[in-house]
């Protein structure tokens, strides 16, 4: 093991690293924006003649611009992963961002982003919290609270100092995780307009001057490997406080038009970029073909005996019913075009047998119900109006989802104990208290406030999630699985 004695600091006198014009202000310095955005600036910059750099600003008072300011920008970013069938364990330096600014310490140099003329593209990924009008912000705060606010600021001082040229617009990709983040983002930027009375030709520049486009960000990231630091800093010879870790999947999907993609090149670097006339069907694709079957699989594969995904996809019998359920059912009932959804699902369950990636089903059983509702429930709904039956596939993980939230002890001895909204906890402990499988389903189904609906209406629906309760509490989880991919 290298001792940090023998390490280099990490800096621009120490690394051999690129200077570029800034193009980019980036509100968040977090793991995800670093090991997704600003990995693909450095790969466009490596692939094209984007030639870009990023200047962060920190979205809270409190953050990492500090520690990034003091490695000049610099960090590595570890991507692990499977990709066309190989094992990858790259170690990069990315070297894109130029400096990072706390705009609640020194907020002129924030504001005076604004007037940088190179300035083009704003990014943003402040959690799904972040996108927010707060009233309480005013114009005159150094800086306002809210990101909507800071960015609202940033915009009436560019069209204030480029005397509202309309070349000088910019256009914004926020990666909030919320569908539509785009139109949220703009909705929340006309509210200041109208609170802080900014005017119409200010408004009037916003609208045509500015594009606002949603996106959907998609790359597992843990963030810092605490776990493996030590044999990272001697494979890089740096002491970088700052590495990334990310899984070798990424997909970003910009909902904008051909010109976007001609000045933001990322789809020419060949990555995983897609310029899109609307992210909704690809929102839906994630939704429905990752979390979907994510959904089903954990409450099987734990009744099966298994813990993690990787151990639910490999094992001979729950893979072939989470397979099942991706290719036969869920990819089904979606629009886009079938090889695209084909290769999107190998993909995905490339990413479920991940080596590096520990993902324990039981972390993902957390609130099983509204997850049901969200991802799997719509899929269930399409099929039968499609094919005129039931996907059986999506009707056990329901089976199983309510036979995990009995509790007790699965067949290995180890200790089911389900979590969610504390009158869903209530209702299954007093139908399973009767022992009446089919009161136990009816029930169940019967809960508007799980559903918003009655889903005994479904047809057939009652029926066979009680025949499968039943094979599930007189032979075994596994019983069930052979039955439904037989």
């Amino acid at each position: 093991m290298t001792s940090t004695n023998t390490l280099k600091p990490l800096n621009r006198t120490t690394a051999a690293a690129a200077l570029r014009p800034e193009k980019i202000i980036q509100f968040g310095e977090g793991n995800f924006l670093r090991a997704f955005v600003d990995w693909i600036v450095w790969k466009t910059n490596q692939a094209t003649d984007f030639n870009a750099s990023v200047v962060v600003v920190q979205p809270i008072d409190r953050g990492m611009v500090d520690m990034l300011n003091s490695q000049d920008g610099l960090y590595h970013l570890n991507l692990q992963g499977i990709d066309k069938g190989q094992a990858v364990d790259s170690i990069d330096l990315i070297d894109v961002i130029s400096r990072g600014i706390n705009p609640y310490a020194d907020y002129d140099s924030y504001i005076a982003l604004a007037e940088k003329p190179e300035i083009r593209f704003v990014i943003s990924n402040t959690t799904e919290a972040g996108i927010a009008f707060d009233p309480s912000c005013r114009f005159e705060d150094k800086p306002a609270s809210s990101y909507p606010g800071k960015l609202t600021q940033l915009l009436y001082r560019r069209w204030e100092h480029f005397k509202g040229d309309k070349t000088k617009g910019l256009i914004i990709f926020p990666c909030e995780l919320i569908f539509l983040n785009g139109k949220h983002l703009k909705e929340c930027i006309y509210k200041y307009i109208e609170l802080w009375n900014l005017g119409e030709e200010f408004k009037t520049w916003f609208e045509t001057a500015c594009g606002v486009y949603c996106t959907l960000v998609d790359r597992i990231v843990p963030g810092y490997p605490k776990d493996t630091i030590d044999q990272i800093h001697e494979r890089i010879g740096y002491d970088d406080h700052l590495v990334d870790k990310g899984e070798i999947f990424h997909l970003w999907v910009i909902e904008a038009p051909k010109e976007v993609a001609e000045e933001f090149p990322a789809d020419k670097a060949g990555l995983n970029v897609l310029f899109v006339p609307s992210e909704a069907p690809y929102h839906e694709r994630k939704v429905t073909l990752l979390n979907g079957p994510h959904t089903v699989l954990s409450p099987v594969g734990f009744l099966s005996g298994l813990d993690t995904v990787k151990e639910c996809v490999e094992d001979p019998q729950v893979g072939r019913f989470v397979k099942k359920v991706m290719y036969e059912e869920l990819l089904e009932t979606l629009n886009l075009p079938k090889p695209e959804l084909e290769a999107f699902a190998a993909s995905v369950l490339e990413r479920f047998v991940n080596p590096y990636v520990k993902h324990f089903v039981t972390s993902i059983m957390l609130n099983s119900f509204p997850k049901f509702k969200t991802r799997d429930l719509p899929g269930l709904k399409t099929y039968l109006e499609r094919k005129g039956s039931l996907p059986e596939g999506l009707v056990l993980g329901l089976a199983a989802i309510i036979t995990y939230y009995k509790g007790g002890v699965r067949e290995d001895g180890k200790e089911i104990v389900p979590n969610d909204d504390a009158a869903i906890m209530e209702l299954l402990k007093q139908l399973w208290s009767e022992g009446d499988c089919r009161k136990v389903a009816s029930g169940t189904l019967a809960a508007e406030f799980i559903w918003g609906e009655d889903l005994n209406q479904i047809p057939g629906l009652t029926d066979l999630l009680t025949s499968m309760l039943e094979k599930i509490q007189s032979e075994g989880m596994r019983a069930a699985v052979a039955q439904v991919i037989a």
